[in-house]
């Protein structure tokens, strides 16, 4: 309260909210997004088997079709923070934007269909990625909606979504490929991208970033129409930021105004200054407070990512490689399982293992805490894989297969909610997006040992990479500097 008059945050205001009819749809078509990423990166364990054996493709070549899906998968997020989280997916998801990232992600997917050669399928895939990338800034910003008491097991459920959509791909594969091929698959895991460009116009930007960026009435607006849709009174008072202003927001501010006066006077100027401000977000995740944070986290997602696509290639490539390697660790036949039941029936129960990973990630992400989370599950990830090391049936494959799904799921959702929570507002969507971007070589790498080494009958040598990405990843993770469970999301970078 100041000078007798009552005043309240953003995060009371959201408090004082709860979970309603707004935050349901901001889950709902965030989660859409959610779902049309998960199908598009899932099939890739089908489809480069199937391509491979029509087109007689090498293991490298096959590789490549997973790899040059993630080389496409820029960051969004300094595009966000520059321009805030709706005006960024205004040039993500609206006309220019939009078209780019939903038309491309479903244009491209659904031309993949029609790839007439391997060289086309490979540019097409590569577009799929490039309108894949924009998917950060929409967890950043169903983030900024939810109360700080519930954020952890919203946003687990919040990662259901990509469990959801790894089993309806799954099921979609199971039902599709054995009659119809690989191209029929590509054309329907392509339909959801298109179904985000209907809701657009009811979204909101986000009420924190409003309001750090000192556009308190737009922030207030935005917040009486949350309540209004949540059927619920604000707290009484004047909306005020969770910080006093200091004397770096002021100049943030003013360098602001000078921006905007600048676009209108000289758009050369504003061209390069945008250049500069987004260098210097990059700048600002590698800053005394920040260094640790951001150099552990890149580590993190650069493991969890190699490992989770890894494993679900490797639900795939290890059926594959025991039957065309010897005891004597060599090639003795090829055979084309394009439409083998039994492939689509293992990666279908390992999807599966999702589910209790996200049981197991809400149940214990507020208990214990983001860092013990993610670390026991990096562990006892590695007792899952171990077994691996050697052939073992196809029944104890997925049965091991699975385990260390669950253990990688998990970690991968806490790690997605910690991510946001560990950056202050003004470089959040830079943060998470940035780390997201490193986390694309562990996509670009993973077929490299999944496929390949498997492939080339080095079982051992690739279960071993893997179990030693996890415990390095597992190590980091324990000298994460903050534990973020139950605090409220800072707007500012600490002096």
């Amino acid at each position: 309260m100041e000078d007798g008059v009552s005043t309240y945050t953003v995060d009371e205001a959201l408090i004082s909210m709860g979970f309603g009819k707004f935050q349901a749809f901001v889950l709902a078509y965030s989660g859409m997004a959610k779902i049309s990423e998960a199908m598009e990166m899932m099939l890739l364990s089908f489809v480069g088997q199937s391509v491979q054996a029509e087109w007689e493709l090498s293991a490298q070549a096959e590789s490549l079709i997973t790899s040059v899906v993630f080389v496409g998968a820029y960051s969004w997020g300094i595009v966000s923070d520059n321009y805030g989280r709706r005006q960024a997916r205004y040039w993500q998801l609206n006309k220019v934007g939009f078209n780019f990232t939903a038309l491309v992600t479903g244009g491209a997917g659904l031309l993949s269909a029609f790839a007439p050669n391997y060289l086309s399928l490979i540019v097409l895939r590569f577009m799929v990625g490039v309108g894949l990338g924009g998917g950060p800034v929409l967890s950043s910003w169903f983030l900024e909606f939810i109360p700080a008491p519930n954020r952890g097991t919203w946003m687990v459920i919040f990662s259901a979504f990509w469990t959801i959509g790894t089993i309806m791909e799954a099921s979609l594969a199971w039902a599709v490929m054995p009659s119809l091929g690989w191209r029929w698959l590509l054309a329907f895991s392509s339909l959801p991208s298109f179904a985000l460009l209907l809701f657009y116009p009811l979204t909101l930007e986000s009420p924190r970033y409003l309001c750090m960026k000192g556009r308190i009435a737009d922030a207030v607006q935005v917040l009486e129409t949350m309540a209004r849709l949540n059927r619920v009174a604000l707290p009484s008072g004047h909306l005020m930021s969770g910080h006093r202003m200091e004397l770096h927001e002021m100049t943030d501010s003013s360098e602001t105004s000078q921006l905007l006066s600048a676009k209108k006077t000289n758009p050369a100027a504003h061209s390069s200054k945008t250049e500069i401000g987004g260098r210097n977000a990059i700048l600002k995740l590698l800053s005394p407070n920040l260094i640790r944070s951001s150099l552990l986290l890149w580590t993190v997602f650069l493991g969890h990512a190699f490992l989770y696509y890894g494993l679900v290639l490797l639900t795939s490539e290890l059926s594959h490689g025991n039957k065309i390697c010897g005891s004597e660790g060599i090639v003795t036949m090829q055979t084309n399982h394009s439409n083998d039941a039994n492939l689509y029936r293992n990666v279908f129960i390992t999807s599966f293992g999702e589910v209790p990973g996200l049981i197991l990630s809400a149940a214990i992400v507020d208990k214990i805490g983001r860092k013990l989370s993610m670390s026991s599950m990096l562990y006892i990830s590695c007792l899952c894989i171990a077994p691996l090391m050697v052939p073992q049936t196809e029944s104890l494959t997925t049965f091991f297969l699975f385990g260390a799904r669950i253990c990688i799921s998990a970690s991968f959702i806490v790690l997605h909610i910690y991510a946001p929570e560990i950056y202050p507002t003004a470089v959040r969507a830079t943060g998470v997006g940035f780390a997201s971007s490193i986390a694309r070589f562990g996509g670009i790498l993973c077929p490299l040992v999944a496929v390949g080494l498997v492939h080339a009958c080095h079982q051992t040598a690739a279960i071993l990479i893997f179990i030693t990405v996890m415990l390095v990843s597992g190590v980091a993770v324990s000298y994460f500097p903050l534990e973020t469970s139950g605090r409220k999301l800072s707007d500012h970078i600490a002096a």
